[in-house]
């Protein structure tokens, strides 16, 4: 029963970072766009590098493809078409994952060290906040979980585990192509551990990256391979400190108390020390050399792989004198917490909900509603289609422009950092006498929305 702790403890915290209820933001937005189409439509989309709707026609769902698959199955249950559901998937996904390592865990040292590493995860900023939404995070730690249980069944002599660590090695990289090098990890670990007698585990890693390559491939060859390459950071070789960060979510004295029980795992761990320092060295030491040829760093990226650094710590703490080990490892556990705790109070990314609900009240029969760039369109196309189908008639949509016939308009638009993004919609609504009589800023901490009623 404790073994179930770890699950638990992260679908808790993760109901309390839901219970505000926000809307989604732009990503999210994507998921339940693209999720809500038939699975012939969005293999055309993937396979064709193309959007699956007109103002995203140039932001086809090729990455985490299978992602958006997943997604359209879990809408067919009853129950499952609202925002909330979405996010709740990636949260059990996280639940089913931290069970698995938990189980894993145990099986390699002992049960009290199982379940501290599976707390410690679920207590962890950046793990809490991919967890709560509807982005394909918590598949990849379910997939992560799966192949490091699958790879200890086959270390302790269960052929099964084999079939395992294939199939959750391809649903890692399937899920976030970065877990591919997490997947190299276990493959290292099984070398290192059992030498040449190690050669069904790579064969079956090497058939088990073959998706993710052929992934990879299709987007190179449809022309979208490096289209979100703009929001990866180059590090200039500082990588591993910036991601050690990010784990820790900003928390100094967690940082020095995560990476300080991480060495004395990795010097003294029992059972879990090879596959802990190969969880956390393998994946950064990949990324650090593809940095070389181009930037590659973004926290949430590299979360399957930050995963070990947390089991390491863990590991670590019961590796502490006996006397310490029950305080060391409440500290670890109550720093992580302390870490998280602003989750809790965190503002919406972004406010298309509200925005909806703005013009629902106030926006009258014949009146344009007009989305003037991408992610104003997502947000509005999305709530209008759930909350207020009553404004759908009058909704226009990238690339249709703002009519100029029209005696009053509102235009629902993007501010960054305070300025409005002009778009051709200004030019044409002033040329034909419209101006802007009245303004609703809705701010938030990812996208900025600003609501204008013009008027002749």
């Amino acid at each position: 029963m404790l073994e179930l702790l770890p699950p638990l403890a992260v679908v808790l915290l993760g109901t309390v970072l839901l219970l505000p209820g926000h809307g989604l933001w732009f990503d999210e937005l994507f998921t339940a766009e693209v999720g809500r189409r038939p699975y012939g439509e969005i293999l055309a989309a993937i396979v064709e590098g193309r959007g699956t709707t007109s103002y995203l026609a140039d932001v086809p769902p090729s990455y985490n493809a299978p992602w958006y698959f997943v997604v359209h199955t879990w809408l067919l249950l009853p129950g499952t078409g609202g925002d909330v559901s979405l996010r709740v998937l990636s949260l059990l996904a996280t639940a089913g994952g931290l069970a698995a390592i938990t189980r894993a865990v145990t099986r390699l040292t002992s049960r009290a060290a199982g379940v501290l590493a599976g707390v410690v995860l679920a207590a962890s900023p950046l793990l809490l906040e991919q967890a709560v939404e509807a982005r394909p995070y918590g598949l990849a730690v379910l997939a992560t979980g799966g192949a490091l249980l699958g790879l200890v069944r086959w270390l302790q002599r269960a052929p099964r585990g084999l079939l395992l660590f294939g199939v959750a090695g391809a649903g890692m990289g399937l899920a976030h192509w970065y877990a591919a090098t997490v997947l190299a990890a276990f493959v290292v670990t099984a070398l290192l551990l059992r030498g040449l007698r190690a050669w069904p585990v790579v064969l079956t890693g090497a058939a088990a990256v073959l998706p993710v390559v052929g992934l990879v491939g299709v987007n190179l060859l449809n022309g979208t391979g490096a289209r979100n390459a703009d929001h990866l950071r180059d590090t200039e070789g500082t990588l591993a400190d910036l991601a050690v960060e990010a784990w820790a979510g900003g928390l100094r004295p967690l940082l020095f108390l995560t990476v300080g029980l991480a060495v004395l795992g990795a010097l003294r761990g029992a059972g879990a020390r090879v596959v802990g320092i190969c969880w956390v060295l393998v994946p950064l030491g990949l990324l650090q050399l593809a940095e070389q040829l181009r930037p590659v760093y973004l926290p949430r990226y590299l979360l399957a792989g930050l995963l070990g650094l947390g089991v390491l710590a863990a590991v670590g703490a019961l590796a502490a004198p006996r006397v310490a080990r029950a305080p060391v490892a409440g500290l670890l556990v109550a720093c992580s917490l302390v870490a998280s705790s602003p989750l809790a109070e965190r503002e919406p990314r972004e406010r298309a909900d509200d925005v909806v609900a703005l013009l629902a009240e106030r926006h009258r029969a014949g009146e344009p509603v007009v989305a003037a760039d991408q992610r104003s369109a997502t947000g509005l196309d999305h709530y209008v289609r759930t909350t207020a189908p009553q404004l759908q008639a009058d909704v226009v949509l990238p690339p249709d422009d703002a009519p100029a016939t029209a005696d009053r308009v509102w235009l629902v638009r993007r501010a960054i950092r305070g300025e409005v993004v002009s778009t051709d919609d200004d030019d044409l609504l002033l040329d034909a006498g419209l101006r802007v009589v009245d303004e609703h800023a809705f701010d938030a901490s990812k996208t900025d929305l600003l609501v204008q009623l013009w008027e002749r």
